[in-house]
């Protein structure tokens, strides 16, 4: 089976982080923020600010998030809502392994709101 992480399956625009970030309901992890906001298209964007770190380390953060949500393979994601996944800290020096279970735990979180 091939893993993806399709432009349908992505947050893309200003306008639907903005919609999240607005109407979203917010779910903490030890590393992550995650913001679900019912109604959406089961889609996925993620956020990692300048404090986490240089540019290097940022890119590393959201590919350790997107591979995660890869593997996945949208069960993660909930039929019918977005999420908006935001960066601690903390994450600037975790490995894949601490992504996925950091993520991992909030699968039902997610799910209920």
């Amino acid at each position: 089976m091939r893993h993806g992480f399709p432009r349908s399956c992505r947050l893309r625009k200003r306008r639907d982080y903005l919609a999240v970030q607005s109407a979203g309901t917010v779910v903490h992890a030890r590393h992550f923020l995650v913001l679900v906001k019912r109604d959406g298209g089961g889609r996925v964007g993620i956020t990692v600010s300048k404090k986490i770190g240089n540019a290097v380390t940022r890119n590393r953060v959201k590919r350790l998030v997107r591979e995660f949500v890869r593997h996945t393979d949208g069960t993660w994601v909930p039929a019918g809502r977005d999420l908006v996944v935001i960066a601690k800290r903390s994450a600037a020096v975790i490995d894949l392994a601490e992504v996925t279970r950091d993520l991992d735990r909030l699968r039902d979180k997610v799910a209920r709101c």
